[in-house]
C-alpha cells in the first residue's frame, strides 16, 4: 500500500453495532518482515467487558469506552461490539471530540456482557527519521491555527505558569528557534525524570505537583505530561495523545523486549494492562511532531541502564520525532467532560474504559474489578 493511500480520509458506513471506514485495499497481505520494512501493521483488538457491580449496588450502569482517533499515522477500519446492554452507540459529543462508545444497562443487578472488536491500521510516524525536519525554518511570524491555540492552554493538570514557567524558561534559557526549543524540554524530560512503578496506572500528571516536589518521577502520563506543560509554557503548542500498547515492538526490539511492547509467537499480546500516554507538539510552519520522554526512562528501568549508556541515547534519539506504530491512540482529551454527561466530572484523560453504577465510579485501573480483559493480535 503507498503511504497516500494510506492516508485517504475514510468515508464512515454504519449498521448496528458495526462501524467501517472504507480504506485502500491491498492485493498481497504482508508478512511481519514487510511490516517492519515499510512501517505498516494491522491488528485486531478484542475487549470483553462483563461488568461488576459493587455488592449491593443498584440502579443504570454506564460505561464510556475510548475509541481510536483517525489519523495519518492509524485508521480504525472497522468496530463491532455485541452484548446485552440496553442501548449503545459511537459519539464524539465532547470538548476534545473524542470517540466513545458509550452503553448502558437499566439494573446493576443483572449480568452485564459486551464485547468490542477494532481493526486498526497503523503507519510508523517518523518525520525525524525520514529528514522531514532537515530544511525547517522557523517562521518569521509565528501565528497558530485555532484549533492548535487550544494546545497552549493550561488544565487543571497542566498549568503553564508559576513553577512550569520557570522550569521551562530554565531548560530553553536564550534560544528562540521552536524545534531545539522542543527538543531542550524533551532531553531535559528524558534525562531527569524516572519512571516509579509504583505508581497507579499510567499517573495523574499533575505537572506543578512533579516539579514543586523535586521528585522527578512517575509513570508514563507524568512524565509526557511535564514535556506538554513545559513545551506550552515555551510557546509551543503540545498535547498528550492516551492509547495503548497493541504487540511487540519491530525497530526498539533490540534495546528490550519487553519496554516497548510484547506479544507471543502468534502475535498475540494480552493487553489488558498496556494502556501508554504519548506526546506530540507543533511547529509553525510544518505541522504536529511526535515525542516519547516517558518510554526513554522505561526501558532505562526496564534494562537497568543508566542514561548515558549507548542503547539508551539510541532510543533517546529515536524518541524525538518517531513513533513506532505498535500502539494505537484514542484521543487528546485532557480535563475534560464526557458525553454523555457522567456523575464524576470532569475526568483527568480519557485512556482507560469509565464506568459508573448509580452515579459512582469503577476502579477502571484494575481490570478484574471492573471487570474487563483486552487482546491484541497481528494480522500479517
Amino acid at each position: 500500500m503507498e503511504r497516500r493511500n494510506f492516508l485517504k480520509s475514510a468515508a464512515i458506513l454504519s449498521t448496528a453495532g458495526l462501524i467501517t471506514p472504507v480504506m485502500a485495499s491491498t492485493t498481497t497481505t504482508p508478512s511481519a518482515e514487510q511490516c517492519a520494512s515499510d512501517g505498516r501493521r494491522r491488528f485486531t483488538m478484542t475487549q470483553t467487558y462483563n461488568v461488576i457491580a459493587p455488592e449491593g449496588s443498584e440502579g443504570v450502569v454506564k460505561v464510556w469506552i475510548p475509541v481510536p482517533e483517525d489519523t495519518h499515522f492509524q485508521q480504525l477500519r472497522k468496530i463491532t461490539f455485541k452484548g446485552n446492554y440496553k442501548d449503545a452507540w459511537i459519539t464524539a459529543d465532547n470538548s476534545y471530540g473524542a470517540k466513545t462508545l458509550f452503553a448502558t444497562w437499566p439494573d446493576a443487578k443483572s449480568k452485564m456482557e459486551m464485547t468490542v472488536e477494532m481493526d486498526i491500521e497503523t503507519l510508523d510516524w517518523e518525520p525525524m527519521k525520514n529528514g522531514d525536519l532537515k530544511t525547517y525554518r522557523a517562521p518569521k511570524d509565528i501565528r497558530y491555527p485555532v484549533d492548535v491555540e487550544h494546545y497552549l492552554k493550561s488544565t487543571k493538570h497542566m498549568p503553564t505558569t508559576g513553577i512550569v514557567k520557570q522550569t521551562s524558561d530554565k531548560i530553553v534559557g536564550s534560544e528562540t528557534d521552536p524545534l531545539k526549543k522542543a527538543h531542550l524540554i524533551y532531553l531535559w524530560v528524558s534525562a531527569n525524570m524516572f519512571r516509579d512503578n509504583s505508581v497507579i496506572g499510567c499517573g495523574t500528571g499533575d505537572v506543578a505537583t512533579i516539579l514543586e516536589s523535586g521528585k522527578l518521577g512517575g509513570k508514563c502520563t507524568d512524565i509526557n505530561s511535564v514535556f506538554v506543560a513545559l513545551a506550552r509554557a515555551a510557546g509551543i503548542p503540545a498535547r498528550e495523545m492516551f492509547g495503548i500498547r497493541l504487540g511487540k515492538s519491530i525497530k526498539l526490539d533490540k534495546y528490550s523486549k519487553t519496554a516497548f511492547g510484547s506479544a507471543d509467537e502468534s502475535g498475540i499480546a494480552k493487553i489488558s494492562g498496556g494502556q501508554h500516554c504519548r506526546a506530540m507538539f507543533y511547529l509553525a510552519g510544518y505541522g504536529w511532531l511526535p515525542a516519547d520522554p516517558a518510554d526513554v526512562t522505561k526501558m532505562r528501568l526496564t534494562e537497568k541502564k543508566e542514561h548515558s549508556d549507548a542503547a539508551v541515547q539510541a532510543v533517546n534519539d529515536y524518541l524525538f520525532g518517531n513513533w513506532e506504530m505498535n500502539w494505537v491512540g484514542f484521543n487528546y482529551g485532557r480535563d475534560f467532560d464526557l458525553s454523555p454527561e457522567a456523575e464524576q466530572a470532569p475526568i483527568n484523560n480519557f485512556g482507560y474504559p469509565y464506568a459508573e453504577v448509580d452515579g459512582d465510579p469503577l476502579n477502571y485501573y484494575e481490570p478484574k474489578v471492573f471487570a474487563y480483559d483486552y487482546q491484541s493480535k497481528e494480522q500479517h
